[in-house]
């Protein structure tokens, strides 16, 4: 087949018709690592609260490449040099940023492997790669990893205003239905330079980047950390918790091989090996919703109500506190629970326990968003815009909670 018949179009349902660059684009997107996006949701649980998140990794990662070629162009056209090698190196690190995401994304990112974080898992995904497509991606690593000499590259693809923001905020708005997050990042996109190799917006595009910082906020609140799409999360983390304990002790559970690979070996940073690579490559989220079904006829007490839970939607009760939980009201409906179930410390504590999460919509300190001023010089947006909440967005709320069963399991 030649690079001709390879240069195949995409209809995205947010912007339209996306193109495949080049051969290799499209023999990357061919490839089994990344077919298994398709089977990733994007937004974890999310579904049990919005019914239309049903969309998946496949589909951020194609609209990140598709910005990604948009800011190359607009770069290009103000005269910033970005030559073909740094195009398609840009190109393949976006595409492949998420790629080592595991089933349900975020919400199973260190069950599976620990103390590994899914960008991890994706240089070492592309790594491979690159060894199969014989050091056609060894640029890509570079910019990904931060390591090329040219900073702004690395800054589209990770930083507080790169093209993988600007895709998932917009695409998650559309499939949640949640307008709030409905930001204009086409124009965000146009408004992009380079000054002295950093990233820049310039100042006609304060408006959509103060939106930006707002709409990420809203979501954060509203969606990633809806307090239905927490628990469940937590739900299924625990479930894994549970499912490695028993395998542990010596209890076979029933489920797919290349799961049973993960519940029967640690596997860490020091033991990702290709073998547990080429495992976690096969995994995706058909494989827990299949042993969720199967566990939830287990005789074990705690796998079979986390299963059940989960897969009929009868989660725990959630609630969000200003302050910690005290331990003494987490412990009055430990008590309860084993009471009620004849259950030890242990197992009611898979029902019974506390939290917190964060949102910081835009970070002082990390890879600030720098305006350009019509004058030349540039600026932090917290230290120009006359937004009156920008300065607010830049502080980290916590938010304290505890979840513990109904009225009854």
């Amino acid at each position: 087949m030649t690079s001709n018949n390879k240069l195949k179009i995409f209809n995205d349902p947010i912007y339209g018709f996306i193109t495949i660059p080049n051969a290799l684009i499209f023999d990357l997107i061919e490839h089994r690592y990344f077919q298994r996006l398709r089977r990733i949701t994007q937004m974890g649980l999310s579904y049990l609260v919005y019914p239309g998140a049903h969309h998946t990794r496949f589909h951020h990662a194609l609209g990140c490449m598709f910005l990604m070629q948009k800011a190359i162009r607009i770069l290009r056209f103000k005269g910033v040099l970005i030559t073909k090698e740094e195009e398609s190196g840009l190109l393949t690190a976006i595409l492949l940023h998420d790629i080592g995401h595991g089933p349900f994304s975020h919400a199973m990112e260190h069950s599976l492997v620990n103390g590994v974080s899914h960008e991890e898992v994706s240089l070492l995904f592309m790594e491979q790669l690159n060894v199969e497509f014989n050091g056609r991606l060894s640029l890509a690593i570079k910019i990904f990893k931060g390591d090329y000499s040219r900073k702004f590259l690395n800054d589209l693809i990770s930083s507080q205003l790169d093209m993988d923001r600007a895709d998932y905020l917009k695409r998650d708005s559309f499939y949640t239905g949640v307008a709030e997050g409905n930001i204009n990042s086409e124009r965000l996109i146009t408004m992009l330079n380079v000054v002295n190799d950093e990233l820049v917006i310039e100042e006609k595009g304060i408006y959509s980047v103060e939106k930006f910082l707002t709409a990420r906020r809203l979501m954060y609140w509203q969606v990633y950390l809806h307090k239905t799409s927490l628990v469940a999360e937590q739900l299924l983390i625990r479930l894994l918790m549970r499912a490695k304990e028993l395998t542990s002790n010596g209890i076979h559970l029933e489920g797919c091989r290349n799961l049973n690979y993960f519940l029967q070996n640690n596997v860490s940073k020091s033991t990702l090996d290709f073998e547990a690579l080429e495992t976690f490559a096969k995994l995706d989220d058909v494989d827990i919703v299949s042993a969720m079904k199967t566990w939830r006829d287990h005789d074990d007490f705690v796998l079979s109500n986390l299963s059940q839970m989960i897969l009929e939607r009868e989660l725990l009760k959630i609630k969000f506190h200003k302050k910690k939980v005290k331990a003494s009201n987490l412990q009055k409906h430990i008590t309860r629970l084993k009471i009620k179930y004849n259950i030890n410390d242990v197992e009611a504590s898979y029902f019974v326990f506390n939290g917190e999460v964060m949102n910081q919509a835009y970070e002082l300190k990390k890879d600030n968003i720098k305006i350009l001023l019509k004058n030349g010089r540039v600026q932090d947006i917290v230290n120009i815009s006359d937004h009156l909440n920008l300065k607010a967005l830049s502080k980290l709320v916590t938010k304290y909670y505890i979840c513990y069963p109904k009225d009854e399991l």
